[in-house]
This record gives structure tokens, sequence and C-alpha cells, in this order.
């Protein structure tokens, strides 16, 4: 019997999951990938608990439903609130073979062996410095590390609106910054925990001391899951590998592409979908 080969799925609640996207063709250009943005309903940061285990167990389903094997979180909200009951719950259930993983494990795993200094700080979005998820996890692999987060409850909107480089723009990344080093100023290492902080990384390295080494989990998750593929290798044999792109999103499309190129620099375009 020929071994029916689909595509790895990504989902976020929006446009910042592209930014995982990029990174995982970049480190795995042979491999099929469909992306599922749920802009409709976006942003899941001001979710309940409930109802963000509601929405991403939706896009789960609805992409096990187009045939991927494995599914990628690449949505710090869903990773922090909706990975373990969907791992625990719906995947032993309905679907044992199949395979869902998130973006903090991923992303703090080894941040532990970068850090001279032993402090790591945390820039997030209000509902992941709300959720701890960081610290949690990063204590695990590393327990005598100190974690520091900064919440910047302004940078997604930045991002999203295209106005980051604007002199408001500068004064919001600056602010988040600086606040964070007034808190602890030893930090010498930097999480961008959100997919869509990459879109700042240059902007946030000026305002940075040199010394300060910046991770964002787009390359930190894409070298994580070549790893997964090489341990576990029935999975990565149910993977399809025509270097094929495909994208979602609950928009209409032509306002999801409005965006597409600020995060994916492509000649892609989206499809309307509803997964509910």
């Amino acid at each position: 019997m020929k071994l029916m080969k689909s595509p790895i799925g990504i989902f976020d609640s929006g446009y910042g999951g592209l930014t995982i996207l990029k990174s995982i063709q970049n480190l795995l250009p042979n491999y099929d990938c469909l992306y599922l943005g749920d802009n409709a309903r976006a942003p899941y940061g001001t979710r309940s608990f409930e109802v963000i285990n509601r929405y991403t167990t939706e896009a789960v389903n609805y992409l096990f439903e187009k045939n991927c094997p494995i599914v990628i979180l690449a949505c710090n909200t869903s990773s922090a609130k909706a990975l373990r009951n969907i791992q625990i719950n719906l995947l032993p259930n309905k679907f044992p073979q199949k395979k869902v993983l998130g973006v903090i494990r991923p992303t703090t795993e080894d941040i532990g062996s970068f850090t001279k200094s032993g402090y790591v700080g945390v820039m997030a979005t209000p509902g992941t410095v709300v959720s701890n998820s960081y610290p949690m996890e990063i204590a695990n692999f590393s327990p005598k590390v100190n974690v520091v987060q900064q919440s910047c409850p302004m940078w997604v909107p930045l991002v999203e609106n295209n106005t980051f480089m604007e002199e408001g723009g500068q004064y919001y990344i600056k602010k988040y910054i600086d606040e964070l080093l007034e808190k602890e100023p030893r930090i010498d290492t930097l999480i961008l925990a959100c997919t869509h902080y990459p879109i700042l990384k240059e902007s946030i390295i000026k305002y940075l001391p040199s010394s300060v080494m910046v991770f964002d989990q787009g390359d930190l998750v894409a070298k994580k899951l070549t790893n997964y593929f090489k341990r576990h290798p029935i999975v990565n044999d149910h993977l399809s590998k025509d270097g094929k792109i495909e994208i979602l999103t609950t928009e209409k499309s032509e306002k999801f592409d409005q965006h597409l190129d600020l995060f994916y620099d492509s000649n892609y375009t989206s499809k309307t979908v509803q997964i509910n």
C-alpha cells in the first residue's frame, strides 16, 4: 500500500506564525507546508481559556482534515493555553497517529546554555506574560536561570499597522526595552516570545547593549523541528516534500494579503476558508 504523504500544518491566530513558516521553509525548503491563520477571530490573547481551547481545537481539527500528520501551533497563546489539552485529550481519543507541537518548549529548552550572567529576558504579549509559561518552562530545563518578563502591549499593533519605523513606533520599542533592563541590567540573553516580534528585531537590537544576544522563535522552532524529524522518522516519512506552500485564512483573503509581504516576503496569495 502506497504511503499517503501530506504537508506540515502550521496554525496561528493571525499573521505572526508566518515568521515561523518562513524559518521552517528556510531550513527545510523541500517540505510542503499548509498555513492557517484564524484572523477573523484574532487576537487570541484577550480571549478566555475556554475560548482559546475551542478555537485552537477547531483549527487543529481542520488541518487534520486536510491530512496534515503534524501541526505546529505557531501561536504563543495557543501553545500556552490549549496545547496540553489537545495532547492529553484530543490526540489519544480521536487522532492517535497525529502530532501537535507548540512553540514555547523549543524556544526554552536550550536557552539556559546561552546566558553567561544567568539572567534571561522575555519580551511578550500581556497574555503570555500573565500565563507565566516562559518562566515555568525555562525553570524545567535551566532551574538556575533567572527569568525577567516584559509585557509589550503596543508591539503587535505596531507590526500589524506597519508603523514601527515611525517616531512613535520607535518610542514604544525603546520604552519596553528600557523597562526590562531597568528591572534587571544583568540580562545578557533575550527571547522575543511572540511571532510578530522578529519584524522588529533590527530596531530591538539597536536599543540593546551589544552584549545582549537576541533569539526569535522562528529559528529556534525550525531547528528543533529538524531534530524532531530525525528522531521521529515515521512522522517524517508521512510528509510530502515538493516545496509547496499554501496559505489559508479565516479573514477575507484580500485583507490578509495586504499584510502578507510584511511577514512573509513572497509571491504567494491566501485563500479564505471557514473552520467552525
